[in-house]
């Protein structure tokens, strides 16, 4: 088996006999109909309306965008950062003529992006973000400081516990479009939708304690019935006053467009939801001795996003396996509150044990991470340094050959004849199912 690895501007080769691999998993093919243009055109003109709980959403019942609009004197548009591969600049193409068309002129609008609690986005992702569309927007989009807590509306609290603090903005508004990318999320159960204000618009504090709630084994990928972390987010949404109109994309194994939904938020996200699974969701015949997983750009930015793809191969991987994660890791670490509780523990289950008794925003990554690391050994091919990976409880590799070929070494000596080895380009985002082991 010969593989070529992407990783930055270039490819890793990769080679094991044919009989050690278990599977090459990716997100399952999708037909999709037509162009990004007319997929998003399409999903703008069925919009989905408000459905009853449990009940299957059915496009075309909601209002149009149109209609949406009329009458509105003050729109908020919400877009996602350059973590997320959303293509925000296609949407504002989608959105514009009908926003031409109605009363909201551009003085009248903003776009503020939902960082959660990254950081601010940077000029070249500004013009990653808007594309074609910086030169009329981006003097009118601004971004979200979880931390500026005057620039916060205190809401009260979820069934959880969870302060809501949402960013002002959403109630200097009389309309809000929401946009977003709906695919797996290793905790929220999916991304998109309602997270689009909680965790995308909120305060740090809301934040922390909303991701406290991943500690839960029910915070899991792919579920969101007694998810503790989709409650908290459920539970803010009666308390937007302006109306909100969804605009949801679900893209496919090349990061295109496979299909979108609009309207009501939550009918709309449902109706995503259930494409996603189809897509991202993909069914192994058992558990691998080795997972190579890959964090594709735009999740190779650092470290904490791509431990999606530490946690994805990990569903699939034996307790004492090896588990090789290949992102360049290009903006460092990310959040260090994760870091640096990792590097003060003895062990992983030392890590979680702290975790436990004093809980920061960033911990619920540290315990996600201790977690794999105590039952397996993690290999990294990545610009982090040996030491600071040692901190993590991670072990550097400069290829992932030879991270392959120590694993595969290591097996052997174990009296594995024949190691499994899965491997998942698009590790971030494809959920390998298995059906034994």
């Amino acid at each position: 088996m010969k593989l070529q690895i992407p990783y930055l501007q270039k490819t890793f080769p990769l080679e094991f006999p044919d009989e050690n691999l278990l599977a090459l998993v990716e997100p399952n093919k999708f037909k999709k109909e037509g162009t990004t243009e007319s997929i998003l055109a399409e999903a703008l003109s069925g919009p989905y309306g408000p459905q009853p709980p449990g009940q299957i959403p059915e496009p075309g019942t909601g209002q149009s965008l149109g209609a949406f609009l009329a009458g509105g004197k003050k729109l908020l548009i919400i877009i996602n950062d350059a973590t997320r591969p959303t293509p925000t600049a296609a949407m504002l193409g989608a959105i514009a003529p009908v926003l031409d068309a109605s009363p909201i002129r551009d003085k009248d609008l903003s776009l503020i992006v939902a960082t959660g609690a990254h950081r601010a986005p940077s000029e070249d992702e500004y013009r990653q973000i808007l594309g074609p569309w910086h030169g009329r927007f981006r003097e009118r989009c601004v971004y979200h400081d979880a931390r500026r807590e005057e620039d916060m509306v205190d809401l009260g609290t979820t069934r959880n516990g969870t302060p809501i603090l949402l960013n002002k903005r959403l109630f200097e508004a009389d309309r809000i479009i929401a946009t977003g990318s709906v695919e797996p999320h290793y905790f929220a159960g999916f991304t998109g939708g309602r997270k689009a204000f909680l965790p995308g618009i909120a305060a740090y504090r809301t934040i922390e304690a909303n991701h406290k709630q991943a500690l839960s084994p029910r915070s899991r990928s792919l579920a969101l019935e007694g998810n503790p972390v989709h409650e908290d987010m459920m539970d803010a949404l009666p308390l937007i006053k302006a109306p909100v109109f969804s605009f949801m994309t679900v893209l496919d194994r090349e990061q295109g467009v496979a299909s979108a939904t609009s309207g009501d938020l939550m009918a709309s996200f449902y109706a995503a939801v259930a494409t996603a699974r189809k897509i991202f969701r993909v069914p192994v015949a058992a558990k691998a001795d080795i997972v190579v997983s890959v964090a594709k750009f735009p999740m190779d930015i650092d470290l904490y996003q791509s431990q999606k793809a530490i946690d994805n191969g990990a569903i699939a991987l034996k307790d004492g396996g090896f588990l090789i994660l290949v992102s360049s890791c290009r903006d460092g670490i990310g959040d260090e509150a994760y870091a640096k509780l990792l590097a003060q523990a003895s062990s992983p289950a030392d890590a979680i044990e702290r975790i436990r008794s004093l809980y920061k925003l960033g911990y619920h990554k540290a315990a996600k991470m201790a977690q794999v690391s105590g039952r397996a050994t993690i290999k990294a091919v990545t610009g982090l340094s040996k030491e600071r990976l040692a901190s993590m409880f991670i072990e550097q590799a400069e290829t992932p050959q030879a991270a392959l070929d120590e694993a595969l070494a290591v097996l052997k000596k174990r009296g594995i004849a024949e190691p499994l080895i899965l491997v998942l380009p698009d590790g971030c985002v494809t959920i390998p199912d298995p059906l034994s082991g």
